[in-house]
């Protein structure tokens, strides 16, 4: 389905006084089957097939958005596009968490899209004024908010609006980053750009700004908190934080939320958040090999880990850190090394047949195989299990493998 149709169909549900209806009627939706049976089902009751179309696509938003908003998504519109772009519902609520700590009570959230960021401000009690310069966004996000009195919704640029006039003490912005269905890598091709919502602080000092995990650190300015966020290994988002909202001064952290609900906080040796990473020497393979979250390799923040675990780096260039003990730290994963191999696929064959190893994890770092292929080429025939680490150690090609701790 298009953008174009999707976004017509909602048009339709909504206009439709008996859409919402039958969204909240539909039965769950899990198999092809069961599309089926509800289609026949809808018609028999005459309902058309375009709005038919439109309710069963709410449905399978609202099962895919269950990762990033548990329960909530039951009640919740989405568009594809919305949901994509939607902060998850845990993270949202640690940016509201920082804006009540700040002390704010009235909140701008600047492209709230379907409203994920307002949800979680106006859930510890703020008050909230979303903005979005898309009309069908701004729509869903009316719709989403309705049983929070504290919020009110504009369709409306952030460049137009006065944020002073709006009587906000804190605000939230996220600009698009996509144009024509790609990426924009550079903050300046953003809308709105990154500089102008940075301009922001002269009316409203309490800024944060959801930005791209990849961001170069020169666009940071020098007096900012940057924290990088990942979830279950998986960096979901960069956010500059400004004012009141950085207590932890000017940094650069990382917040890595494990999958067994254990967290930590690493930050970077540094004076600027625009300053470079320290960098963390290279030392001889150890007994270990250790694998460290994204989001601490965004932040900087691997010499922290390395300081830590007394490690140094397999070669330079490589993020795999190396030491005689195994790491006990959230965001760090352990490999006990079992043997140092040439990186040739016959070799490897060849010695794991003789391991009788017929599983295998394929991780690289510093070369450019294809793990599937690679396993495929391997002609994997055995009972046990194993790690094979494809990387660079003192800059030279090796297989390194492993078993997890």
């Amino acid at each position: 389905m298009t953008h174009e149709s999707e976004t017509a169909g909602l048009q339709r549900l909504l206009a439709h006084p008996d859409g919402l209806t039958l969204v909240a009627k539909l039965p769950a939706i899990h198999s092809p089957a069961d599309i089926l049976s509800a289609t026949s089902k809808l018609k028999s009751e005459g309902y058309d097939a375009e709005l038919i179309a439109a309710a069963l696509t709410q449905q399978r938003l609202r099962a895919k958005a269950e990762t990033k908003f548990g329960p909530f998504a039951a009640d919740l519109l989405f568009t594809t596009e919305g949901l994509e772009q939607a902060t998850r519902l845990d993270i949202a609520a640690r940016h509201a968490q920082r804006f009540r700590d700040a002390g704010c009570t009235r909140v701008a959230d600047l492209g709230c899209g379907i409203g994920t960021e307002a949800f979680a401000f106006a859930g510890l009690g703020l008050d909230v004024v979303a903005v979005d310069a898309d009309e069908t966004h701004a729509a869903l996000a009316l719709l989403n908010l309705r049983t929070f009195p504290g919020v009110s919704v504009h369709h409306a640029r952030i460049e137009d609006l006065g944020l002073a006039a709006l009587g906000v003490d804190g605000a939230f912005a996220d600009p698009a980053r996509r144009g024509s269905g790609e990426r924009r890598f550079d903050p300046e091709t953003w809308s709105p750009p990154l500089s102008s919502i940075l301009a922001l602080r002269d009316e409203v000092p309490n800024l944060g700004i959801k930005v791209a995990p990849g961001i170069a650190y020169e666009h940071f300015p020098a007096d900012v908190a940057v924290q990088w966020t990942s979830v279950a290994g998986s960096v979901v988002e960069a956010a500059i934080w400004c004012g009141a909202l950085a207590p932890e001064g000017s940094s650069r952290t990382a917040l890595v939320l494990a999958a067994d609900d254990t967290s930590a906080t690493y930050r970077a040796d540094i004076s600027s958040p625009r300053a470079p990473s320290p960098t963390v020497p290279v030392a001889e393979l150890g007994t270990y090999l250790h694998e460290v979250d994204g989001a601490i390799l965004r932040a900087g923040a691997l010499s922290a880990v390395a300081d830590t675990l007394g490690a140094g780096l397999i070669s330079a260039r490589i993020s795999y850190l190396t030491s005689d003990a195994p790491a006990d730290l959230v965001g760090v994963t352990s490999f006990k090394v079992d043997a140092v191999l040439p990186a040739k696929t016959k070799t490897l064959a060849a010695e794991l047949k003789k391991r009788d190893i017929g599983s295998l994890e394929i991780l690289k770092r510093g070369t450019d195989i294809v793990p599937d292929v690679l396993r495929r080429q391997l002609k994997l025939r055995g009972e046990r299990a194993a790690t094979l680490i494809m990387t660079r150690i003192d800059g030279r090609h090796r297989a390194v493998l492993a078993s997890r701790c």
